[in-house]
Parts: structure tokens; C-alpha cells; sequence
């Protein structure tokens, strides 16, 4: 019997690698000689690049950034000769936090383009970005910046609280005198509460039109993001980043209308400045508004997280030759079927007519979400419990397979 196991990781508990060894042990404990495939999956969020690199033989890389606010950091991606997988979570998720302080108002993405820039540098011509764990909701402002986009407001706008040299440093008064909005704006995200105008770095060869300070393009034209996500939230609205996922991220109701403002007036002046709207697209949302971000200032490709992650392993290679699919994730629920790993396996391996199980830490009464599956066994019990309880279920999926 042929066996694929690939699950997502357990959030908070074990990663996805870890999950498919445990099932496997479990399985080899009834069916000795089973011949048993590992191929652990993400959709996109935390756990993506740690996928890819295992599937691919990548390397770990390091570089300088800065974290959501401001404390200089080691951040690492994955390396694969001619691409890159990096998580947004690296450099502006909880991990990069300072002694784990949150502060939504000035969490920012600089990092996330300080990573795109040192990818650059070693000549990528494809780079996977994770969307996933965020504690930002600044729209791709930070990374904007970093990548040489000016954002200017009027005097008068919001003061901000970061420490000058940061950054998100204080605002800088522009030595010219021949423009309205005179204030450059390098603070957190409701700085863009004021936003008037956006300048674009100028790409090699063309001639800045307007002022004579901007800056260089620092991403070459001919690269190409891929923005993998598992949610399809808008930017702005009741399903927008701001509305859905800030009050996670410690916003309370009076800066939940501050952030829903300065999100709609970044989208406002991207689509007068720089001529494209993508507020409403399927994702844009995703990573406090970073979605939206990577596809404005960087042309990226927005792609369901799971699908890049699947392309990216040759899951479904691996599926055409397995008898039966043994797949995971921590909790299954409605939220399984919006684009999450598990989901995404059970419809490849319905698609070539195989036999697909679930093991999962938890199961909600969802009839929806267990009915993709032939079977669905929960673990229960606590997280410590994790690889032994897993072990266990496997022997109980393993002693039906053999039934």
C-alpha cells in the first residue's frame, strides 16, 4: 500500500514535518510495510518557506532587517539558486517583536522590503512571499519605503510617537520649498491618515519628471513576486484587513475607525498616483493590507497560498501515485474550507480519485468540513500530548486501512 502523508503543522505545537513523521510512525506500527511518502504542506502562512525548503534541498539564509517596530533584527529566508521563499511573519510577525510589546498604530512592514531588497541583491528572479501572522496593518507602507517610495502629507497631519533615525522614524521636512504637501511621512500606519501624495522611485534610464530628489528603482523590473495567501479578505469593509484581523492584533473600536481611514485613503492615492486599484481583490486584505501593498508597489501576483505550496512540493505528482492521502491540520472547521492546506489536499486527491484522511488536534461539529474527507480523526487532549496522541490516531486510521 502506498501511503502520502501530508499535513499542514499544528499551530503552537509541532511543525508540519514533525506531524507527518508521527502519522508515519503510527501507520508503520500496524502496517510494517507500507510504503510511505512524506510531503508536509502550508498554505501560504507561517511554516511556507520551511516546506518549500525541505521539498526543494533550499538553503537558510540570513540578513539585517528591522522589526514591525523599529528594533534591529536577524531575519532569515529560503534560498533556492534562482528563487527565494520569504515569510512576512520574519520580519513583521510576533517573533520579530521586541520583549513581545504590540503597538498596531506603528507596527509597520520596512522589514518585509529590507528582505526583498537582499534577495534582490543575490540576483533572484522569483520570490515567494508568505502572507500569514501578522501584527501589521500599515497596507505595505513600511515596505513601500523601504523599496524607495516617498509618501508626503500636509503639516498638520498626525505627529507620531517613533524616535527620529528609526525606521519609522519622526517625519522629515523636504529641503525644497515648491511643494504643497511638504511633509514626508515615516511613521506607523495612521500617519497615512494625511496622506496627499505618493512618489515612485524612478527606474533606471527614465528621467524623474517631477522632483528632483527621487529616488532609484532598488527592485529590478525583470523580478517577479508571487504573493502566496490563505485568506480572501479585501483591504477595506466589514471583511477588510482592518475590521477582520486588527482587533487580534490588540486595536481597539476608536483606532479600528483610525486604521479603516488611513487604509482607505493609501488605496485612494495608489489609484490616483500610481493608477491601479486593487482594494477589492480577493486577498488584498491578507497581512494587515500587505496583499494589497505587494501588488501595487510591486506588481505581484496574488495566488491562493496553497496552490504555490502544492506547484512548489509536486504535490499532486506525488498524489497520482498514492493509493491513499493521510492529511492534517490543528483545528478543522469552516475556515478549512477558505483556502487552507487540508482543504486544498482533499480536493487534489478527490481529483484523481484517491482515498483522503484527515488527523487533526481538533474537529468543530462542521459537516461541511469533515464530508471532503473519508474519515476524520481528532486527537484530543493537550498540546503536550501532540506526537504521542497522533501516533495513536495513525494506528487507528492505519488498523481501517487494513479492514
Amino acid at each position: 500500500m502506498r501511503i502520502l502523508i501530508a499535513p499542514d503543522k499544528f499551530k503552537g505545537s509541532l511543525s508540519a514535518q514533525q506531524v507527518a513523521e508521527n502519522i508515519a510512525l503510527g501507520i508503520r506500527d500496524v502496517i510494517p510495510d507500507a510504503q510511505i511518502e512524506i510531503a508536509p504542506v502550508a498554505d501560504g502562512g507561517e511554516g511556507t518557506a520551511e516546506v518549500i525548503c525541505n521539498a526543494r534541498g533550499g538553503a537558510w539564509v540570513t540578513c539585517r532587517a528591522h522589526g514591525p517596530l523599529g528594533n534591529p533584527i536577524e531575519a532569515r529566508y529560503v534560498w533556492l539558486g534562482e528563487s527565494a521563499v520569504i515569510e512576512m511573519s520574519e520580519t513583521a510577525g510576533l517573533r520579530a517583536l521586541k520583549n513581545g510589546v504590540r503597538d498596531v498604530l506603528r507596527a509597520n512592514t520596512f522589514g518585509v522590503g529590507e528582505v526583498l531588497l537582499d534577495v534582490a541583491k543575490r540576483g533572484a528572479r522569483e520570490i515567494i512571499v508568505g502572507l500569514g501572522g501578522s501584527v501589521t496593518n500599515d497596507g505595505g507602507f513600511g515596505m513601500a519605503r523601504a523599496l524607495g517610495f516617498r509618501f508626503f502629507g500636509m503639516q498638520n497631519c498626525r505627529a507620531g510617537a517613533s524616535p527620529a533615525g528609526s525606521p519609522i522614524g519622526n517625519r522629515k521636512r523636504l529641503p525644497y520649498k515648491d511643494r504643497e504637501t511638504d511633509v514626508e511621512l515615516t511613521d506607523g500606519p495612521t500617519d497615512l491618515v494625511g496622506l496627499a501624495q505618493i512618489e515612485p522611485p524612478v527606474v533606471a534610464g527614465v528621467s524623474p519628471a517631477k522632483f528632483s530628489q527621487m529616488q532609484p528603482a532598488r527592485l529590478p523590473l525583470q523580478l517577479k513576486i508571487i504573493a502566496a495567501c490563505d485568506v480572501k479578505n479585501p483591504l477595506l469593509g466589514e471583511n477588510g484587513a482592518t475590521r477582520t484581523f486588527a482587533p487580534q492584533k490588540g486595536a481597539t473600536p476608536d483606532e479600528l475607525e483610525m486604521l479603516e481611514r488611513a487604509l482607505t485613503r493609501l488605496a485612494d492615492a495608489v489609484t490616483r498616483e500610481l493608477g491601479c486599484d486593487f482594494r477589492n481583490n480577493p486577498g488584498a486584505g491578507a497581512a494587515g493590507g500587505l496583499g494589497f501593498g505587494l501588488m501595487s508597489f510591486c506588481n505581484a501576483e496574488l495566488r491562493p497560498g496553497f496552490d504555490v505550496v502544492a506547484e512548489a512540493v509536486e504535490l499532486e505528482e506525488k498524489i497520482k501515485s498514492a493509493d491513499v492521502v493521510i492529511t492534517g491540520e490543528g483545528k478543522l472547521d469552516s475556515q478549512t474550507l477558505e483556502g487552507k492546506a487540508p482543504a486544498g489536499v482533499a480536493l487534489l486527491a478527490r481529483k484523481f480519485g484517491k482515498r483522503v484522511f484527515a488527523v487533526v488536534g481538533r474537529a468543530a461539529p462542521d459537516r461541511q468540513a469533515r464530508d471532503i474527507f473519508d474519515g476524520v480523526y481528532e486527537l484530543g487532549g493537550s498540546t503536550s500530548q501532540a506526537r504521542e496522541l497522533l501516533r495513536e490516531r495513525a494506528r487507528e486510521l492505519a488498523n481501517t486501512l487494513k479492514g
